[in-house]
């Protein structure tokens, strides 16, 4: 069998992986996405974000950080040789993949999702994509996500009101045996909102 040269080559070279701030500094690059923006989208300082690009500091380590930046990047934690794999459980959430899911279908990067949103609530979406938080309860933040992804006032309802029988269950409520003064708030919220 005979072996060319640049085969050869090509198996004594080592395979080198990209360095997690390089992978970094592209991901912002390529999407024109300014330092401060990425900054409060992952819930760090602008000189963070700059110690991290610039090498003078070891890229982060941090669970919760990195999850966040993979997030933005739309890539898996898991691509930062930094990244421990956490051991709590995350919440899959039938909604969040629904607006993943849309997201998808228009051709939506998360930067552009991200973006669409006040800059104070950009942390929050980052934490209920990446699995740590839940769609929010309150119905004026639901409809400002459903808003971003086009959807109608029935979708948003009824996530709402999923959301909100999973609060009252996990605060203790028997749902089932107080069915009557469930169905009277919900009927209530229904002509509130104007789908009645």
């Amino acid at each position: 069998m005979m072996i060319y040269k640049e085969d050869k080559e090509m198996k004594n070279k080592p395979i080198v992986q990209e360095k997690s701030s390089e992978k970094v500094a592209k991901f912002l690059e390529k999407n024109a996405l300014h330092k401060k923006d990425f900054a409060e989208m992952i819930g760090v300082t602008l000189s963070y974000v700059y110690n991290l690009i610039d090498n003078s500091i070891p890229f982060s380590t941090r669970g919760t950080t990195l999850e966040r930046i993979a997030t933005v990047m739309e890539i898996e934690p898991e691509e930062f040789e930094e990244y421990k794999i956490p051991q709590e459980p995350i919440l899959i959430d039938d909604s969040v993949e629904f607006f993943k899911d849309v997201m998808k279908e228009k051709g939506m990067t998360t930067v552009n999702f991200l973006k669409s949103f006040p800059r104070k609530k950009r942390l929050d979406i980052v934490d209920m994509l990446r699995g740590t938080l839940p769609v929010p309860i309150d119905f004026k933040e639901l409809t400002m996500i459903a808003q971003v992804l086009d959807l109608n006032k029935d979708d948003v309802y009824s996530m709402w009101e999923k959301r909100v029988k999973q609060v009252l269950e996990s605060n203790g409520m028997n749902i089932y045996s107080n069915a009557a003064l469930i169905n009277a708030m919900f009927d209530c919220a229904k002509k509130y909102i104007n789908l009645k």
